[in-house]
């Protein structure tokens, strides 16, 4: 079987790193020469709550030599047209492309190369690079999962494949709710990764800090509402039921979801949000499929997004220079948190 990982930053380097090393082969694809030529020279150096290097085949885009049976997802996915369009032609006949974006890709994915070669997978942990070749996991070892399912069409032979591979990483969850399993990462990331982005911090800032905990839950509840709206039923997260944990209705409730928040993200506390290592890169960021499309759903199904219109608005103003990722920026959510 031939697989490679397609965009292999900071998750991808990690997942390469850790199949290689536990026995499954796969090519590490990307366009960072400087990355590319670290990895070849000494090997994946995997830090943060594990600490290992490994050797790993890296290897620039142009150097890819198919069919493939499995590509692995992993670039934005702002460039998925022109990208996919690229990779379809390097599938083996039964090969299908595996989605680890964040936000909802499969629909576009699929429009490409078809519903029944389209499988879309969730990441539950997280990490930064912090030079070439080196990586860093910000999530600990025992928390770290996938959650996958496929399209209409792909079948469970595909799917136990695929599964067989991520399980040299960690535990696979096969979703049949595929669409719910969307929006519960797209729920986490829109929180933690939206607000990180406009704090200038991880996760645990989010979580830890009082003022942005308030409005993270807003943020929440507004996702639950909207997903809900559009008749979205949101999957467990490592067995945990968000929705029951986190939805309210009465300010009690809401306080209690206040409260529990720290104690419900402890082991991703040091996760360092993608949209902001993005900005930190002068590269633009993926607010548009996150909170974005919290936004589009309030609109489409009549459910106010106040919470989400203003991150993604400041984030966009981070994004073109008008403001700097920083603490202070929580002013512009003072109506939110007082």
């Amino acid at each position: 079987m031939k697989c490679a990982i397609y965009g292999a930053g900071s998750l991808g380097t990690i997942l390469g790193a850790y199949l290689t090393k536990n026995g499954f082969p796969v090519e590490l694809v990307n366009r960072n020469v400087r990355h590319v030529e670290a990895l070849q020279k000494n090997g994946a150096h995997i830090t943060g709550t594990v600490d290992f290097t490994t050797p790993v085949n890296a290897i620039l885009p142009d150097q890819m030599q198919g069919p493939y049976d499995i590509i692995f997802l992993m670039t934005k996915q702002l460039h998925n047209p022109e990208v996919v369009t690229m990779l379809k032609p390097m599938l083996s006949d039964d090969g299908v492309i595996v989605t680890l974006q964040n936000g909802i890709p499969e629909p576009g994915i699929a429009e490409i190369i078809g519903e029944d070669r389209t499988i879309g997978c969730t990441v539950e942990w997280g990490a930064t690079m912090t030079e070439p070749g080196c990586c860093v996991l910000t999530s600990e070892p025992d928390s770290l999962s996938f959650h996958m399912g496929g399209m209409s069409g792909v079948s469970e032979d595909k799917l136990d494949r695929v599964r067989k591979v991520l399980e040299h990483m960690c535990p696979v969850d096969i979703e049949e709710n595929l669409i719910g399993a969307r929006w519960s990462k797209l729920l986490i990331n829109a929180v933690f990764s939206g607000l990180g982005t406009v704090i200038g911090g991880t996760f645990g800032d989010v979580a830890g800090w009082r003022p942005a905990r308030r409005v993270a839950v807003r943020c929440m509840k507004e996702c639950i509402d909207a997903g809900h709206a559009g008749g979205v039923a949101f999957a467990p997260v490592q067995g945990k039921n968000i929705t029951k944990l986190f939805d309210y209705n009465t300010r009690a409730k809401q306080l209690f979801v206040e409260k529990i928040l720290p104690v419900a993200m402890k082991k991703h506390y040091s996760i360092y949000p993608s949209m902001l290592q993005d900005l930190d890169k002068g590269k633009p960021c993926e607010v548009d499929a996150i909170n974005g499309v919290v936004c589009e759903w309030g609109r489409k199904y009549g459910v106010p997004t106040p919470v989400n219109d203003r991150i993604v608005e400041v984030i966009r103003k981070e994004q073109a220079g008008e403001l700097k990722p920083m603490l202070a920026n929580i002013q512009y959510f003072t109506e939110f948190y007082r």
